[in-house]
């Protein structure tokens, strides 16, 4: 016997080798790796081989039988309508299960019918929660005519609002609910005032007098006037204790910590839906290879009903190959690009590059002075008539909105000269409009918290410009109240002004120009931006907007209204489509960064302008942050060190070094999992060179058999779903074996 041949064991236990096995591609491979790292005697490396070999699971009976018996516990954990097996196979799972439970014993059977009915309450609780989920229904239609790819906005969408809708919970019960029910429940309130100091005057904008009916229209629009002093703003709530009767609420510290509650909720939500489409794009991005294989095989969506949908599905499978394989060409023609034209190629980057960082700066600058000039004429009080008033007011928002409408027709221009390949071209020009839509935001608190830091005769007495802002908060709360009005109007009307005219136009205009404009397309991507644009805004205002996390849940509850009936009506699928686990990882990476924007203006208006001392819970405080260690410094002496222990730097050293560690550790997990991948993957590679191995010696089997016997001659090769049995019938086991295999062999 040959000590490198592939062995198994007959019924006596003995060895024996296999001439056929000895050819297979995998045991060759195998054996080269063996002969190229002989460190030691052939024997040793035998074993080593014998051993590696049966530990690969191709030959080895300990691997099956142990696979098996995995098989078989997974199996009986699992309930047996979940099993993938057949009526038959499943009674017959029943009976040994009613057979094995009458031999344990009574706490054993206790514990199982427990854990059973548990898994069944389970199972009916989750099946009652999701049929009581919002939209249900709208989504499954939206599913069933468009796919998954236009399915994931929609649920994007559904996520925001349930997101928004936790956020007001929680403005609402920590910081509204005290002020409602103090009088009601013998609760007295402490306001927070400074008499006597001049910053502590408030005047308003609230009219007097007799107030005509577009003046009201003109203060809903833009949060002055009467809802200035309502619950809607930061100003309302110049309130520093309840005192209860067994308990005292300490407003300005919940103000805040709530605040920072629902930043560190919406972190947390995000990253968690976020990480298994960022696993499965990783999955789908790493090998070119089976990103082919999982469209051509894998890629129809049998969610989908409608027929026009359907044609829409084939065409956008093809668009995709012909995406896929026109990257390929252009890393082939990068790859033999001459330093020339590489040069060339840089130049024009380079060029185009500087024209964007141009047209972006030209657009900041505008929203600053538009800003600057809205700011000055309402300070000025300069009133003409209601259109012109109302565009003063919304003259920011105006100038934003026309940025973000102008600024991704240029960047879609200019990326063809850039020449990138198609899926990046996609990726850079929704980064450009991503940066370009929340940069705005900053541009904008910028060129307001410049006017509320900035006095004309040297420093500000009050830390601020009290003059002109008594109440900065407030008058940065109408902003992002404006902005979210604003952003609603716009959807709104290009829906019904837009979206809707064109389809007319091109449903009942045989020219040919219509016929060239088509239909609108549901431009994934843009439409997700507009939604977390306005997230963004939700953010940043809910700080000095209490209320503002309502106003988002209304409007994007309307929106899943009005995009869906334009979607239906007005709008086809984009050629360019987008996979669902694809497009739900881009729908919160974005929403992410939208998310990190939002932090640093509330955490530097927290923590470096000083707050109002004219409104507001924090009047007693120089900023919203001193009213934590305030609070600290009067809790008992032990908490206090504790409290500040976690926050000195010792702590903070050494839980940096603990979690370098432990992302030291997952990232060497994460590489050997990798390297678990790779080999898995060669060795599925080499399981099928195996299986076309068999399949050529079969087919030479049954060539040999037709040969001598003429009966089987007009069966050809592989063609007979039957063709063990002829090989089995008509071939002598003696070409392919040496031996004849036992019955307890393993079958290849």
């Amino acid at each position: 016997m040959e000590v490198d041949s592939v062995f198994y064991t007959d019924h006596s236990g003995r060895v024996h080798n296999n001439p056929l096995l000895d050819q297979l591609p995998s045991y060759q491979s195998l054996l080269y790796r063996r002969k190229s790292s002989n460190s030691g005697t052939k024997r040793r490396s035998s074993s080593r081989g014998r051993s590696g070999s049966s530990g690969s699971g191709k030959w080895g009976v300990s691997t099956v039988s142990r696979r098996e018996e995995k098989q078989k516990s997974q199996m009986v954990q699992r309930p047996i309508r979940e099993l993938a097996t057949t009526m038959a196979e499943k009674r017959i799972h029943v009976t040994q299960r009613l057979e094995e439970a009458r031999e344990l014993s009574s706490l054993r059977q206790l514990r199982q019918s427990t854990r059973r009915h548990l898994r069944r309450l389970r199972d009916d609780a989750q099946a009652w929660l999701s049929w009581l989920k919002l939209w249900r229904g709208d989504i499954r239609l939206i599913e069933g005519m468009f796919g998954t790819g236009i399915l994931s906005y929609f649920s994007f969408l559904r996520f925001l609002v349930m997101l928004n809708l936790i956020i007001f919970v929680l403005m609402f019960s920590f910081i509204m609910l005290p002020l409602i029910i103090a009088p009601h429940a013998s609760g007295n309130i402490t306001y927070t005032q400074k008499v006597g100091s001049v910053c502590s005057e408030y005047s308003g904008t609230a009219r007097r007098g007799l107030v005509n009916f577009h003046e009201h229209i003109t203060d809903l629009l833009s949060g002055g006037g009467f809802l200035e002093r309502t619950y809607l703003f930061y100003g309302y709530y110049k309130v520093d204790k309840i005192h209860f009767p067994k308990a005292t609420y300490n407003l300005p510290l919940a103000y805040l910590l709530v605040t920072i509650a629902y930043l560190f909720l919406s972190l947390i939500w995000i990253v968690k839906r976020s990480a298994t489409g960022f696993k499965r794009n990783l999955i789908q991005d790493e090998d070119r290879f089976q990103s082919f294989c999982n469209k051509i095989f894998a890629g129809w969506d049998f969610c989908i009903t409608n027929e026009n949908a359907v044609r829409l599905k084939r065409s956008s499978l093809l668009y995709e190959l012909r995406t896929d394989l026109e990257e390929e060409r252009i890393k082939q023609k990068i790859a033999d690009r001459t330093r020339k034209e590489r040069c060339r190629i840089y130049l024009i980057r380079l060029i185009l590059n500087l024209f964007v960082i141009g047209v972006l700066a030209a657009c900041f600058y505008s929203i600053y002075a538009a800003t600057i000039f809205s700011q000055k004429v309402q300070m000025d009080n300069i009133k003409e008539n209601f259109i012109v008033d109302l565009i003063y007011e919304y003259l920011p928002s105006i100038v934003i909105t026309l940025a973000n409408f102008v600024t991704p027709l240029l960047f879609s221009v200019i990326i063809n000269y850039e020449d990138y390949s198609p899926a990046f071209e996609i990726r850079f020009t929704l980064m450009r409009c991503v940066f370009m839509r929340l940069t705005s935001i900053g541009v904008l608190l910028f060129s307001l918290w410049s006017q509320i830091t900035k006095c004309d005769n040297g420093p500000c007495v009050c830390g601020y410009n009290n003059k002109l802002y008594s109440c900065w908060e407030t008058r940065v709360g109408q902003e992002m109240y404006k902005l979210t009005i604003f952003d609603f109007i716009i959807i709104v009307a290009v829906t019904i002004f837009v979206e809707f005219p064109r389809k007319l136009i091109v449903n009942y205009c045989d020219c040919g120009l219509a016929k060239w404009w088509g239909q609108q397309e549901f431009a994934i991507p843009q439409n997700v931006l507009e939604i977390v644009y306005g997230q963004t805004i939700c953010w940043i205002g809910t700080f000095y907007s209490p209320m503002l996390p309502a106003i988002c849940t209304m409007k994007y509850f309307f929106i899943f209204y009005i995009k869906k009936v334009s979607l239906i009506n007005n709008c086809r699928p984009a050629t360019r489509p987008f996979r669902a686990s694809s497009s739900n990882f881009f729908f919160l990476a974005v929403l992410l960064i939208g998310l990190a924007l939002a932090c640093v203006p509330v955490t530097f208006s927290m923590a470096q302008i000083n707050s109002s001392h004219a409104c507001g819970p924090f009047v007693n405080y120089n900023t919203s942050w001193e009213v934590l260690p305030t609070t600290v410094s009067k809790l008992p002496g032990g908490i206090q060190k504790l409290l500040l222990a976690l926050s000195s730097e010792a702590f903070a050293v050494s839980f940096f070094v603990v979690t370098c560690l432990a992302m030291f550790y997952v990232i060497a997990l994460a590489g050997a999992h990798k390297r678990v991948i790779d080999q898995l993957r060669e060795q599925l590679a080499m399981e099928g060179r195996d299986k076309r191995f068999l399949i050529q010696k079969l087919c030479q089997a049954q060539r040999l058999s037709a040969i001598k016997s003429p009966v089987s001659k007009s069966q050809p090769c592989i063609s007979s779903p039957s063709y063990h049995t002829s090989f089995s019938n008509n071939f002598n086991e003696a070409v392919f074996l040496a031996h004849s295999p036992p019955a307890s062999s393993t079958h290849v």
